[in-house]
């Protein structure tokens, strides 16, 4: 991994969990000078000084000022620097970076994204298989042990059960359903992809109905996803990341209406929503984004053996040529928002 590596981490635009701000006064009356220098400052403690800087205990790394959890105890190493040094965040999306070029040098800053609290520094030197080693002050951390730890992760499991009761459903197409059903299908929250048709002007289109054209139908997939794990704002990023929303009724070599970019809204909320994602991504693309954004109408559900497609063979030529680089990618840009880390 080298520098550019670490600067693109600051590209995947997915939002943090919650925000937390406060006045100058208020963080001085509930932080320590050491830790409001740090935090607030973007200062630096002395190498060797910090409270965790020898620390190897089970436990969790929250932040000080905001208590969100950033670090796990299990990607702590001893890199001989005098500083807390560890492997990865516990999520990507808890982490924000920012380059930094005080003191005659290029580095990459560390800050919570909740809060904006400075942590520290990311550098390229860590051990595998991240590579990275992320250098934070001690003041920049609140450590709870290992049974508190356990105790927050049941609560977590707990609260995702009682989620599913208050499913939302996202509908999108990009390009063949059997690709974008294999991505979304790796997020954290979502709890079902169907592969489908929609967004036409026919009753009950086939697959080959729809590859003629002449329907009007795009191929889609609707998502059920919990909104308490993954907001329908970080749905469709990952969405518009994940296939190329500059290119007309195209992707890739797939030509045709069929393969256009386009969201399906379920409501005004999700409209304007929509809306907002697209402005904000388009800083992400060079070319104009093109993606529709339609009031969903009718939704049908492909033939059985288009459902699942990548899950029941991966070993198919378009599986290992098309859709695995695809899943490569995601668990290169989304680390923090697969159900299982590969």
């Amino acid at each position: 991994m080298n520098w550019n590596d670490v600067l693109n981490l600051s590209k995947h635009p997915l939002s943090a969990p919650r925000r937390v701000e406060k006045t100058d006064a208020e963080w001085k009356a509930m932080l320590t000078a050491v830790q409001y220098r740090v935090t607030r400052q973007h200062g630096t403690e002395a190498a060797f000084t910090g409270e965790y800087c020898e620390a190897h205990a089970p436990g969790i790394y929250a932040c000080v000022c905001c208590h969100t959890e950033l670090f796990d105890s299990t990607t702590k190493f001893e890199s001989g620097t005098g500083w807390p040094s560890f492997t990865g965040p516990v999520d990507q999306n808890v982490i924000t970076y920012k380059t930094d070029n005080s003191y005659g040098m290029q580095r990459v800053e560390v800050l919570c994204s909740v809060c904006d609290a400075h942590l520290g520094h990311v550098f390229p030197d860590g051990p595998r298989p991240s590579g990275l080693r992320f250098c934070i002050n001690s003041a920049s951390l609140k450590k709870t042990d290992a049974a508190e730890g356990r105790a927050g992760e049941e609560d977590a499991a707990d609260a995702d059960r009682s989620s599913t009761e208050a499913l939302e459903t996202a509908t999108v197409g990009g390009g063949c359903f059997w690709c974008i059903e294999a991505y979304l299908d790796q997020l954290k929250g979502v709890h079902s992809v169907t592969s489908g048709y929609a967004g036409g002007h026919t009753e009950k289109p086939t697959y080959y109905a729809v590859c003629d054209g002449n329907t009007g139908h795009a191929e889609v997939v609707q998502v059920e996803f919990d909104p308490k794990v993954l907001s329908y704002s970080d749905l469709l990023k990952v969405f518009l990341i994940m296939h190329n929303p500059t290119t007309k009724n195209r992707q890739g070599a797939d030509v045709g209406t069929q393969y256009r970019s386009i969201i399906l809204t379920h409501n005004d909320a999700q409209a304007t929503t929509a809306k907002t994602v697209l402005e904000e991504m388009q800083s992400y693309y060079e070319q104009t984004i093109v993606t529709e954004i339609v009031a969903v109408e009718k939704f049908y559900p492909a033939e059985q053996h288009h459902q699942d497609y990548y899950k029941n063979d991966p070993s198919k030529a378009y599986c290992q040529s098309v859709i695995s680089p695809k899943l490569a990618k995601m668990r290169e840009y989304f680390k923090g928002f697969l159900k299982q880390e590969a």
